[in-house]
């Protein structure tokens, strides 16, 4: 190996450092552009803003690591807020049972899809698929209306703000980096964290080691089905309200911002840091489009999928860069029989 190459940074982390690169250019084109883009407050009403987001793309980011795939957590996000609301006006319950329950419904149904992807052998696009227009479904069973909050405890969630050295942030945004902080500990210092991505590099070869694959593939999806209840109830948080047609789109949302953050889509290869950076590109792009004050919101969907090819295209490429410079496995010499000899 020659000296430069040595200090050339691992393939792994080639996507996270581009995601990390592309954040600085449009943070610094918005700041060039914009006077008060380069506020430090810009930044940190991007955590505000997203702080639901990001919560449910940590989860999101469990399960494709391991290969799969969750297309119910936009609709989990939903049901949590319509519950919320439901449960605190209508049947008039107090915060402290609304809030374990909500978070408990989100993990069984998490618990539920797991199960059957993997022991009816079904595809995870499938079921997940199923638990979205579950999910979706049993809110119009709630109310068909938004229904207001006007809960005290909600009510200071949303109006309370932790300064920061003349600069503040939500409650909210302390609670999703906790969740991202617990979710990066467990990914890479427990048995959980290396079984994921284990089952996410070669499920077969998994299994013959001896680990525990049906347990880690439901464990991803009940922590999917976690981090989408409490997205839920941190979004409840944001707009102090429930409705069904809240968080539509999420999940695409969640899986951008894992790609984007230079998780594999096939598994196996990804960091939590890297999810961060992606929520943070599309809380950058937004806030890039409402300074502008011309352009229409949905260029950021369309940016949005530009970056998406883009990143898959890099991914695509480190990995055929891997499979070049791996070295050629030894050839097994030819098998020959001999017949025995006569008697």
């Amino acid at each position: 190996m020659s000296a430069r190459s040595s200090y050339l940074p691992s393939g792994r982390y080639v996507p996270v450092l581009a995601t990390l690169a592309l954040l600085a250019v449009m943070y610094g084109a918005g700041a060039l552009r914009y006077e008060a883009f380069g506020d430090g407050q810009v930044i940190l009403n991007v955590f505000v803003d997203n702080a639901f987001l990001l919560v449910v793309a940590v989860g999101m980011t469990f399960v494709i690591l391991t290969g799969g795939i969750d297309l119910s957590v936009g609709s989990v996000v939903a049901l949590t807020t319509m519950l919320s609301a439901s449960l605190l006006k209508d049947q008039a319950w107090p915060p402290y049972a609304v809030l374990p329950l909500v978070l408990l419904l989100g993990a069984l149904l998490g618990l539920g899809m797991g199960c059957v992807i993997h022991y009816f052998e079904i595809q995870p696009f499938i079921v997940t698929l199923a638990g979205m227009f579950l999910a979706r479904g049993l809110c119009y069973t709630i109310s068909t209306a938004s229904i207001p909050i006007d809960d005290p405890f909600w009510r200071s969630m949303a109006d309370s703000k932790v300064r920061l050295a003349g600069y503040f942030v939500s409650p909210s945004v302390l609670v999703a980096l906790v969740v991202v902080l617990v979710a990066a500990y467990v990914l890479g210092y427990t048995r959980l964290g290396r079984n994921v991505y284990a089952i996410g590099g070669s499920p077969g070869s998994a299994l013959l080691m001896g680990l525990p694959v049906a347990r880690t593939r439901i464990a991803v999806y009940t922590i999917s089905g976690f981090c989408s209840a409490l997205g839920g109830v941190l979004l409840s948080f944001y707009m102090l309200s429930g409705y069904g047609l809240h968080a539509v789109g999420m999940e695409l949302d969640a899986i951008a911002a894992v790609v984007i953050g230079g998780t594999l889509l096939t598994g196996g290869s990804g960091y939590l840091v890297g999810t961060v950076l992606g929520v943070m590109v599309l809380g950058v792009i937004q806030t890039i489009i409402t300074f502008d004050g011309t352009l229409s919101s949905w260029w950021t969907k369309i940016v949005i999928g530009v970056l998406l090819f883009v990143f898959i295209v890099l991914q695509r490429l480190i990995a055929a860069r891997g499979t070049r410079s791996a070295p050629a496995a030894p050839e097994s010499a030819p098998l020959t029989l001999t017949a025995p000899p006569a008697r």
